[in-house]
């Protein structure tokens, strides 16, 4: 059984906190305020940071789109230019909120010693491909362009994100490539998810109860893709897909050994290295998906999130 694997701690953490017992695509609208609920009280202890100030802004969108909310997260306290990150949350596509996130992204802010921008995409299946990730570059069009401005350097730009954000930054990164507007230097990828296939051997989990599984992934890409038929896509809507992965900034995968999405970051990591793309894999040992951030202060935990620090750090070259 999964459950005798997951690691002792998160175990626990989790049986104190689980999951919604309905249906969750029955009343999305209910789950999301659900999903908020939940991430909210997961924070709830953590103090806040006066020395990491942040503030949202209105950026234009790309084309005809709608004007895309970001915010800002700048340490006051670190003398600029200074690095910075894209950070796209997590949510199956479907869910998330910038809104829940302010004492992670303080404390990530803070730990790595950069500028933080989140960005609150559009969520399907209101708004399906490409919607979130035209989201997701306008937020990066936003601070190349403004970087002067908000003091950051335009050399180490980076792209990361969670679960469907991991997917959206993997993404991102190759729309990048393609229009060859914008040059991020590294790619933080958390659990991405990155195949709608969804038949590798992982998927094949018993996760139902206990974290995302195979049937939510399917109805997540589902949402995600909408009518667009799979054959007619740019390479960037599903980066599994991708033929080519050259020419992509170096990345860091990192994933619970019990999560759905183990397989198809493996081999998203080796075929990035196939491509000469240098790329650093971890595999947390019981971990489930998103553990770090269901779990945030058990040992697991935060072992992965020094590492993502730090990797991070060494990216941008900060001692």
């Amino acid at each position: 059984m999964i459950k005798q694997q997951i690691d002792p701690e998160l175990l626990i953490a989790m049986e104190e906190r689980q999951l919604p017992d309905f249906d969750m695509w029955e009343d999305l609208n209910r789950t999301r305020a659900t999903f908020k609920k939940g991430l909210l009280a997961l924070t709830k202890d953590i103090p806040p940071m006066a020395h990491i100030p942040f503030e949202d802004h209105q950026i234009p969108g790309i084309g005809n789109d709608p004007d895309v909310r970001v915010r800002l997260y700048q340490p006051n306290n670190i003398a600029g230019p200074m690095p910075a990150m894209l950070w796209i949350h997590g949510g199956g596509y479907v869910m998330g909120t910038i809104d829940v996130e302010v004492p992670m992204m303080q404390i990530m802010a803070d730990s790595i010693g950069c500028t933080i921008v989140a960005v609150e995409y559009r969520l399907a299946p209101e708004h399906p491909f490409p919607a979130p990730l035209n989201d997701c570059y306008a937020a990066l069009a936003w601070m190349f362009k403004q970087a002067e401005n908000l003091n950051i350097d335009p050399k180490r730009i980076a792209l990361s994100g969670v679960s469907a954000g991991g997917g959206l930054a993997a993404a991102l990164a190759l729309m990048a490539r393609d229009k060859g507007e914008y040059q991020p230097c590294f790619q933080l990828l958390l659990c991405p998810m990155i195949d709608d296939r969804n038949n590798e051997a992982s998927t094949l989990f018993d996760l139902t109860g206990i974290a995302w599984d195979k049937d939510s992934n399917r109805r997540g890409w589902d949402a995600y893709l909408g009518k667009n038929k799979v054959d007619d896509l740019p390479s960037y809507a599903l980066p599994s897909r991708a033929e080519d992965l050259s020419g992509l900034p170096p990345a860091y995968i990192a994933v619970g050994s019990l999560d759905l999405f183990l397989d198809e970051n493996i081999t998203y990591a080796r075929r990035l290295m196939a491509n000469k793309v240098a790329a650093e894999l971890h595999v947390f040992p019981g971990g489930t998906h998103a553990f770090e951030f269901r779990a945030p202060g058990i040992r697991l935990s935060r072992r992965a999130h020094y590492l993502n620090f730090e990797i991070v750090k060494q990216a941008f070259g900060i001692a």
